[in-house]
């Protein structure tokens, strides 16, 4: 350890001087006998006692324990600082080998060791002091003779000439051992207040820190629980992709199938009708015209749609009953009327437009099937969830956990709980004193403001099925209809009635869709904002409604109790 750093460790913390006769306390902390002594003796008269270094109380005046070990090592580092020999003052007369002095005398201007000091005359002329190099700076500059007096006028040590005949003739005069000590009793008094303002100072440092290991543990309970909440979140998500992506392959998959059939289908019969135009077109390029009119295959290759039946028809078609009508039926294939019979049975044997039509509407019913996902759809939904969520409630808020109720806004009808977070409904008169500030119906407000920031707290509603819980301003009515929080422009209420919900502000109310039975709910408060918002704290937590506004007074929790409890409670841990 270099030498200026032990020198600060062997410093006693009162007079920031290297210790002299050091002395400890219980608490372990050393000082210099005289210090502590001092030091305890101005506590004497405050009740009770405490370590300068610690602020560790003591009922009586401690024990001074003399620390051998540190006074050793106090003197080992005086011995080894160099230059010792040079700063001391050594005994005037003892010129054979210097000697430490132990007094000065300014009369005859010498120092003296314990030797020389028995033999020097102690005559009122010789004035000892503490051994000194410096003997002219207790002298008068004036009249070069020995400071004796304090000129408490002008502030000043004089000599005795200058009382009487210099320029402090007339002077209120003090010896200087009395100005001496009535510049430590102040001195002392000083550093009383010093000591005091340091004792404030550190239980300052102590409670910040306090606050800031509240701080970090908190932070990482958020963090952990935050944590969490977004790896569930993540966990939901990547299972609703997977059963999303899972529906889109089993459609993209069924289309598919229905596509390929319907499309070997189509090969099938597009086969089946190049095979008749062939057979048509042999026809038509036909020279004979018996041969073409007794082609027995015309049904089949006209029919699209039932092979069977066309066929059985094609043939009763040209096939007489018997053969005495052989001739009137061939006679009647010549007549001209008789030719246009011809023509329309051949047209009712290629007619296809039943099977077209059941082809192009299952066709486009294919090309313009309005199956799959709604991708748009899905975007919304859960930009909506993400609207919803409002993560601003979770960070950077204050929370509120010491609001208690004024039990001077409480109706007389009101039970407020010892601890002033429980109100509950009561048959007894409470007896409180009729004031301006009492409400005249079932409602309390808070007795903490909030006139700035973000805050939240919580309110278990669990204990009665008709209630209120809001906001108001402190210059609310008390008394009438008008005073009922939400029936005024002064307040913003969240009311339960049996299975109804409803938020209401200036007596505008707002029913809402929901039948959730909540036992508590969070108010979030974000002032500058100007927004007021109400939370159900089911599973999941339900954002309920936001009031947004301009603030113009300080805010106050209110309630109203229409049976059972309400109760202010402490933060939610399962956030």
């Amino acid at each position: 350890m270099a030498s200026s750093d032990l020198r600060i460790e062997l410093e006693c913390s009162v007079c920031l001087n290297i210790y002299t006769d050091p002395v400890n306390l219980k608490c372990g902390h050393n000082f210099c006998q005289v210090c502590i002594d001092r030091v305890l003796d101005t506590q004497g008269g405050s009740g009770g006692y405490s370590c300068p270094e610690c602020r560790e109380k003591f009922p009586d005046r401690p024990a001074l324990h003399r620390n051998i070990t540190l006074r050793n090592i106090v003197e080992n580092f005086l011995s080894a600082q160099p230059d010792q020999e040079e700063s001391g003052v050594f005994c005037t007369y003892c010129v054979d080998s210097p000697v430490p002095a132990v007094r000065s005398c300014l009369h005859c201007e010498v120092s003296l060791c314990d030797k020389h000091l028995s033999v020097h005359k102690k005559s009122p002329e010789h004035v000892l002091c503490d051994p000194t190099l410096s003997m002219e700076s207790r002298k008068c500059t004036v009249h070069k003779k020995i400071l004796e007096y304090y000129c408490t006028e002008d502030n000043t040590c004089a000599c005795i000439s200058c009382c009487m005949i210099g320029g402090h003739k007339g002077h209120e005069m003090e010896s200087l051992d009395e100005a001496s000590e009535k510049k430590k009793e102040t001195l002392r008094n000083v550093l009383q207040k010093l000591l005091t303002k340091r004792e404030e100072t550190e239980e300052r440092v102590q409670s910040l820190q306090e606050h800031r290991r509240k701080v970090e543990e908190k932070a990482a309970g958020d963090i952990e629980r935050v944590t969490d909440l977004f790896r569930d979140f993540r966990r939901c998500l990547e299972d609703l992709e997977k059963r999303v992506l899972r529906e889109i392959f089993r459609w993209a998959e069924r289309a598919s199938n229905t596509t390929v059939d319907f499309t070997r289908d189509l090969e099938i019969k597009k086969e089946e009708l190049s095979r008749k135009i062939r057979q048509i077109e042999e026809l038509c390029n036909m020279t004979d015209p018996l041969i073409v009119l007794q082609e027995s295959d015309t049904g089949d290759l006209c029919d699209t749609e039932d092979g069977d039946n066309e066929e059985s028809d094609t043939s009763d078609l040209w096939i007489t009953d018997n053969e005495d009508d052989e001739e009137s039926d061939t006679g009647d294939l010549s007549d001209t009327d008789n030719e246009d019979d011809v023509e329309s049975d051949t047209g009712d044997l290629c007619d296809t437009e039943d099977g077209e039509n059941e082809d192009r509407e299952r066709h486009e019913k294919l090309l313009h099937d309005g199956g799959g996902l709604d991708v748009a759809g899905l975007s919304r939904t859960l930009q909506t969830l993400s609207d919803k969520t409002e993560l601003n409630v979770v960070f950077y808020i204050q929370e509120a956990a010491d609001i208690l109720l004024d039990v001077n806004t409480a109706y007389n009808y009101l039970h407020i709980s010892d601890d002033r977070k429980t109100v509950s409904r009561s048959d007894i008169d409470q007896n409180r004193p009729k004031t301006q500030e009492r409400f005249q119906d079932y409602q309390v407000l808070s007795s903490q403001s909030f006139s700035s920031g973000r805050h939240y707290w919580e309110v278990d509603v669990g204990g009665t099925d008709r209630w209120t819980v809001g906001m108001c301003y402190p210059s609310i009515d008390r008394r009438g209809w008008q005073s009922w929080i939400g029936y005024n422009n002064k307040s913003w209420g969240l009311d339960r009635s049996g299975n109804q919900y409803e938020v209401r502000h200036d007596n505008k109310k707002i029913c809402l869709p929901i039948k959730i039975l909540t036992k508590r709910v969070r108010i979030y408060l974000d002032y500058e904002a100007g927004r007021i918002s109400f939370y159900a704290l089911c599973d999941p937590i339900r954002h309920l409604h936001t009031f947004t506004t301009t603030f113009t007074e300080p805010l106050h929790t209110g309630l109203y109790v229409g049976g059972g409890h309400i109760e202010i409670c402490g933060r939610n841990q399962q956030m």
